[in-house]
Formats: C-alpha cells, sequence, structure tokens
C-alpha cells in the first residue's frame, strides 16, 4: 500500500486489515510501491494518486510500472482526486484495476468487496471516476448503437455492480438485466467466453481505453 501521508497511511492499513486484508508493506511513495511488489508479489496494490515529489500522478504512474514489471498485480487506487491523465492507460493494461474516492468508502464491506474484486481480475469504478474517464473517450464512439437503457446498464456495470443490484437500481427483473447485458456484448463485438472476461472488456470499451 502506497500513501505519502503517515497519519492517513497507517489509518489505512488498520483500515485495510479491518477489511480482512494482509498489508505486507506500506510505502510513502512510487517507487517504494513498486520495490515492495517486486519483493512481496502481492495480490492486491492499493495506491494514492497524487505522492511525492510533484504530487501530481506519480501514484498511477507507479501503478502502470507494477503492472508492467509485475504482471498481473491488481492495483486498487484510493484518491481524494480524479485524476484523467494515465488513468485510461491503467485501465487499458486490463482487468483487475479499481479507482475509488476516500470519502466515498464508508463501509468496511465495500472496501473488502473491492479488494475481492480486483483481486479475481474484475473492475471497480466510483461513479465520479466513471463520469470523468467517459467525458474525455477519444472521438470514435462504440457504443454509438446502444439504447439510452442499455448504456444506463453499462455504466452500473463499470462501478462494478452485480446483475442483480443492476436490477434493483434500475427496478427492472434479473431477466431484464440479462437480456440488456446479452445485447451489450453483442453490439461492442465482444464474442462467447467467461461473462467476468466480457464484462472487463465492455468496461474498457464504455470507457475508450
Amino acid at each position: 500500500m502506497a500513501e505519502d501521508s503517515l497519519l492517513l497511511r497507517e489509518g489505512l492499513v488498520r483500515l485495510l486489515d479491518e477489511a480482512g486484508a494482509n498489508v505486507v508493506a506500506a510505502v510513502g511513495d512510487g517507487d517504494g510501491l513498486v520495490a515492495a511488489v517486486q519483493e512481496h508479489r502481492p495480490d492486491v496494490a492499493v495506491v494514492d494518486v497524487r505522492m511525492p515529489p510533484s504530487f501530481t500522478d506519480e501514484g498511477l504512474r507507479a501503478a502502470l510500472e507494477v503492472r508492467r514489471t509485475v504482471p498481473g498485480t491488481a492495483i486498487l487506487v484510493l484518491s481524494q482526486y480524479v485524476e484523467e491523465s494515465y488513468a485510461s492507460d491503467l485501465f487499458a493494461a486490463g482487468g483487475g484495476v479499481g479507482y475509488l474516492l476516500k470519502d466515498r468508502v464508508s463501509k468496511l464491506a465495500d472496501l473488502s468487496d473491492a479488494l475481492q474484486r480486483v483481486a479475481d481480475g474484475g473492475t471497480v469504478l466510483d461513479p465520479e471516476v466513471v463520469s470523468a474517464l467517459f467525458a474525455h473517450r477519444r472521438r470514435r464512439d462504440p457504443l454509438a448503437e446502444l439504447s439510452p437503457r442499455e448504456r444506463e446498464v453499462m455504466g452500473l456495470i463499470a462501478e462494478g455492480r452485480t446483475n442483480t443490484a443492476i436490477g434493483r437500481t434500475l427496478v427492472i427483473s434479473q431477466g431484464a438485466v440479462e437480456k440488456h447485458i446479452s445485447s451489450i456484448f453483442t453490439k461492442l463485438g465482444l464474442p462467447p467466453s467467461g461473462d467476468d472476461h466480457r464484462r472487463v472488456m465492455a468496461v474498457l470499451t464504455w470507457l475508450g481505453v
């Protein structure tokens, strides 16, 4: 776990411990994160965005370096900010990535669920992160064929919602959710494979990465 503020770092370590994670290293900068991941080979690397020396996007650049040098390491970004630079590159590296805003993680169960989802190769995105990245998608829009309802479903998938949660949010049946998701996969040209894999690929397309 990488967080430059000592007080926040110690607090996050306790929070992660309570969420059921075993924190093998806690560091204060991006270089320390990369070194710790190479040494300990954790399931998930938790990282802040703004760290020394420039306090801009060192955390995201360190996360990209982690994915390059230790492929398969899941990344969970916990930040106070939505930072678009390098974020699209991080999501383009594949599944096993999450980006949550610190002040939105109010329950241990939510943090534990996010850790498990990214460790399992899924994506977990804060709604504000989805909005920010979606606003900066590439000019070519592969989602033009999606209906308004399918776009709503796709946005909830990007947030890491389950089919049950999507149905509850949109007040539609489980069968309707499954039909919408199947239609989305077809329109995005995602061939049959594991549903988890196709969900990740659909999210990457949704974000334009």
